[in-house]
């Protein structure tokens, strides 16, 4: 008896053997691995054979898709340690302010770094603390370093200072001395309250009464040369 043929086999229908795996299909029988084939005609994008991947802590698709981490955010006390002028000014606004925060010797610590910067905010809180005695020796001298230098650099608060301390000097001075401490309260008077510093228009206008005309003359020149001192020069008390 004549067998009948088998019928062709469908290119549309490979042999089993001959279909992609994947890894995780299969079923360990005996000493050897079976794997199930995947429905003929898929194609897959991705594929993994059976052995382990080596040398990758990360998934691939999980490093594919993963958002890049964030770089860690600097707190002021590291960019004060860095140099940074305005974070040090900042920790000494900190350390000079009221509650538990409070160290006058921390506050005059990073006022300095930041003065030395030409930090002019700081020079003149520095130059408060000086004059008050907060967290060092009184020292009327070293406050009025860094006011003349923070006026200098052109803060309108520190110009106010140093216009006042000239106007008190022209009325308790000697008397020879007078027209110059008026000149320079006029000139530093009025810098300030061209930049609108509360009360400095209304101390120069007093100030300007009792100069003569000569002094006005010469007090305008002063403002006119005027040119605030570069910043971010290293400044010594």
């Amino acid at each position: 008896m004549e067998r009948e043929p088998s019928p062709a086999r469908s290119t549309l229908e490979p042999a089993s053997r001959a279909w992609p795996l994947r890894a995780g299909d299969g079923s360990r029988s005996g000493g050897g691995v079976r794997m199930r084939p995947i429905l003929p005609g898929i194609k897959l994008v991705f594929w993994f054979g059976l052995t382990k991947m080596t040398g990758m802590d990360t998934p691939f698709f999980r490093r594919l898709f993963s958002r890049p981490e964030k770089p860690a955010v600097e707190t002021t006390e590291t960019r004060a340690g860095h140099g940074d002028a305005e974070a040090q000014f900042s920790l000494g606004v900190k350390f000079a302010g009221e509650g538990a925060a409070q160290d006058y010797a921390q506050a005059i610590h990073w006022y300095l770094k930041a003065a030395d910067q030409s930090h002019s905010l700081a020079q003149f809180n520095l130059a408060i603390m000086y004059a008050a005695g907060q967290g060092v020796p009184r020292d009327e001298a070293k406050s009025k370093v860094w006011m003349q230098k923070a006026a200098d650099l052109g803060d309108a608060g520190a110009q106010f200072h140093i216009g006042m301390k000239h106007h008190r000097a022209s009325l308790d001075g000697l008397p020879e001395a007078a027209p110059e401490s008026r000149i320079q309260a006029y000139k530093w008077l009025q810098l300030a309250a061209a930049q609108g510093y509360r009360g400095s228009e209304a101390a120069w206008a007093f100030v300007a009464l009792n100069m003569t005309r000569e002094d006005v003359a010469d007090g305008s020149r002063r403002i006119a040369a005027f040119v605030p001192a570069r910043a971010n020069q290293p400044q010594v008390a």
